[in-house]
């Protein structure tokens, strides 16, 4: 039975990396035609919550109690790890090279490793170390940090809060302690997610343009509807609860370290939507990647 829950949780991470990444390349064809980020998180979040509340209800039972009792965390999360990792990601990259923002989000894995190691006594395997390694040398190759320009401070502080929202994700996501299902946990995070940016909206904390022209893809138009339903519904509804799904059947550390996948899918989708061919530094990097992902799996099951 372990086994077989190890299996379907590196299932549902690899569909939670997947559909996560499916967002940049969705996004940057919406922000083409004219949307602000954050107008595209809050529409995200929000379509995503709207396609998850009535299977989540249905999930509930009527234990109704379960949100009073944990209405705190679900604030929390939603705020941390709904809107709190993209207004930080989305401030990051307006400020660095999205290489580097997207680096210092994705050491999430090492901040994981390192909490549980310091509060919960969890050392990890040499295996666990190694293959950390490994992948974080893959992460910085497929992002070919090492071509982009200076640094802001300002913007660094920033990543590091979306660096730590991840953390976050994948950390509380793993407990069961609190009797939410997954679809539950994820659709308070959103519906508290797009509460808080619409919020921030409306005091002028982030813009919130939209467009209405045609997304562009591939020299394909089409309507603008379309890749925003894909948003909300995939990389929001879809991706949050097999994301939480995974970190439940797998832990945190390994969890997190499966997500490091979601950059490799990030580059393949920005091939097939807008034609941005990866170099060969970035295969390297990815098989890299992949592998020091295979390695921490291999110690974490090992250490079981």
């Amino acid at each position: 039975m372990a086994g077989r829950r190890a299996r379907v949780g590196l299932a549902f991470a690899v569909l939670a990396a997947a559909s996560f990444g499916l967002s940049g390349g969705l996004a940057a064809g919406l922000l083409d035609a004219g949307w602000s980020p954050g107008a595209l998180v809050l529409c995200r979040l929000a379509v995503g919550a709207l396609a998850l509340l009535a299977p989540a209800v249905l999930a509930l039972r009527g234990r109704w109690y379960l949100l009073r009792a944990n209405a705190g965390f679900l604030l929390t999360f939603g705020l941390v790890a709904g809107a709190g990792v993209q207004f930080a990601y989305f401030n990051a990259i307006d400020r660095l090279p999205v290489a580097i923002a997207i680096l210092i989000e994705y050491v999430a894995p090492v901040a994981v490793v390192g909490w549980l190691w310091a509060r919960h006594r969890q050392t990890p395997s040499r295996l666990t170390v190694a293959g950390a390694a490994v992948a974080i040398a893959g992460l910085l190759l497929v992002l070919d940090v090492f071509s982009v320009g200076s640094v802001d401070g300002l913007g660094v502080l920033w990543a590091l809060g979306g660096m730590v929202g991840c953390a976050f994700f994948f950390v509380v996501s793993s407990s069961e302690d609190n009797g939410l299902p997954p679809i539950v946990l994820a659709t308070g995070g959103l519906v508290v997610g797009s509460i808080a940016l619409g919020l921030a909206g409306l005091v002028g904390l982030a813009d919130l343009s939209v467009g209405t022209a045609d997304a562009t893809y591939n020299d394909v138009a089409v309507p603008w509807w379309l890749p925003l339903l894909a948003l909300g519904v995939v990389t929001a509804g879809v991706a949050y609860v097999s994301g939480i799904l995974a970190t439940r059947a797998l832990g945190a550390r390994l969890a997190s370290f499966v997500a490091l996948l979601e950059v490799l899918f990030s580059v393949v989708f920005a091939w097939l939507l807008l034609g941005q061919l990866p170099s060969e530094i970035q295969l390297l990097g990815g098989v890299l990647l992949l592998a020091g992902v295979i390695v921490v799996r291999t110690g974490e099951t090992d250490q079981r």
